[in-house]
């Protein structure tokens, strides 16, 4: 098949006829009797993955072509009913299949220690082993169509692609080994960049490993201003050219820079998307690069209830906190800690979720004690008083004057990526 680049000539983004089109194009000539679909699940809401995946279903089936749809978990918890008719429509909720991260994988082949060490400086010299459901090796499956969302990524620089299998349905080891040398590496050294060791760790599984495979990834470039979703580019290919199309689009459309390091800034979770800090951390990962020193960074997160997304990881965070790379690094080398080894990728998440003591982190939640927050490392307000004070639904994106002090806020972290601009040209510090 030959690449198909579609990008909206206005900012409105593209219209759902023209996204429709082109995602019927990229199955025009192909005999199809069993699709697997592979879309992000909630958390990627605004990707619009979910009317592709709509688009898709619908039309494959009234080909007579059997269509199993298995949500790109992770580690995340699975769609309930709700979630899935708010994102895929009038898709049989019967249709989804779990990713089953521990049990229902399979080795496809290993990483040698020796690539890892050329791609990481050689900051990791562990060889990997590739895991990935056992549908994604299915020869049964005359097509496996990946849709999801490009845009600034913590663990491998800009998010999708092959990620999308290697992570989204694969097994623990990939799963915590390259949350780990990502975050080994340096955040700061990935986000917003395309070529970083993460993603050349599944670019060699791609092409050495999963080549034969009959993949289509089909790539969305979006915002989400007012929380309605903007398409601003679809990129749908059976290769990497596809990805790094996107990739460029979304450097313009979702990194902002400031002009100067912002000394307090708001950010608000849906509650409907954010409900365990494992998540709603994307409030500092994807600002830390804006915030200046002794800044504080105010998350208003009334849906948080929880650390982490499965039992393990919140015991994890209870146990250890979000106290710095170091910190966690020394943790991680102790003998006795073998949990945290063992969960490479809550280890990783501890480093991704703290601001190294640069500036404060506060979370306002309803659902959490404050001693609770306190316990992992950061600082805890009132909820309702501070939701009182910095009201989302009357803040503007950007900067605002609150009581005479100036705030940057930010409706939804997820979709985009600060820079301090100052910061940026003067090189990573």
């Amino acid at each position: 098949m030959k690449d198909i680049y579609l990008t909206a000539k206005t900012d409105a983004g593209l219209s759902p006829e023209e996204i429709k089109s082109a995602l019927l194009r990229s199955l025009e000539g192909r005999d199809l009797k069993k699709v697997l679909i592979l879309p992000p699940d909630f958390t990627r809401f605004h990707s619009n993955a979910g009317y592709f995946t709509n688009v898709y279903y619908h039309a494959l089936t009234e080909r007579g072509a059997q269509v199993d749809i298995m949500p790109a978990l992770g580690t995340h918890v699975p769609m309930t009913r709700e979630q899935w008719q708010t994102m895929f429509g009038d898709v049989p909720f019967d249709t989804m299949l779990i990713h089953d991260w521990e049990n229902g994988v399979t080795d496809i082949g290993e990483i040698p220690g020796k690539h890892l060490a050329a791609i990481t400086d050689g900051l990791w010299t562990e060889p990997v082993h590739l895991q990935v459901n056992r549908r994604v090796t299915d020869e049964s499956y005359d097509l496996i169509i990946s849709p999801g969302q490009v845009v600034p990524h913590e663990v491998i620089g800009m998010s999708n692609h092959a990620k999308n299998l290697f992570v989204g349905v694969g097994g623990s080891e990939i799963i915590n080994k390259s949350h780990m040398i990502g975050a080994v590496y340096g955040m700061e050294r990935m986000m917003g960049r395309d070529h970083t060791p993460v993603r050349a760790l599944f670019d060699y599984g791609m092409e050495h490993f999963l080549c034969e495979r009959p993949i289509l990834f089909a790539l969305t470039v979006t915002t989400a201003p007012g929380g309605v979703t903007r398409t601003h580019g679809l990129f749908l290919g059976e290769g990497r050219e596809c990805l790094t199309a996107a990739v460029k689009l979304s450097q313009e459309k979702n990194i902002d820079f400031v002009e100067h390091g912002i000394k307090k800034c708001v950010v608000y979770l849906d509650p409907a998307e954010f409900r365990s800090t494992w998540l709603g951390n994307k409030a500092v990962y994807r600002t830390r690069m804006a915030m200046a020193d002794g800044g504080e960074l105010l998350i208003l997160a009334p849906g948080v209830e929880t650390f982490g997304e499965q039992p393990v990881q919140d015991a994890i965070i209870r146990k250890y906190g979000y106290r710095g790379r170091l910190h966690t690094l020394e943790a991680f080398r102790k003998p006795e800690n073998a949990d945290l080894r063992e969960n490479m990728g809550a280890a990783a998440h501890l480093i991704h979720g703290s601001s190294d003591g640069r500036f404060t982190i506060t979370y306002a939640v309803k659902n959490i004690s404050r001693q609770e927050i306190e316990s992992v490392g950061y600082r805890s307000a009132d909820y309702g008083e501070t939701a009182a004070k910095y009201d989302p639904a009357k803040l503007q994106y950007g900067y605002n004057t609150v009581d005479g002090e100036e705030i940057y806020f930010i409706p939804n972290p997820a979709l985009g990526l600060w820079i301090d601009r100052e910061r940026f040209e003067r090189g990573n510090e």
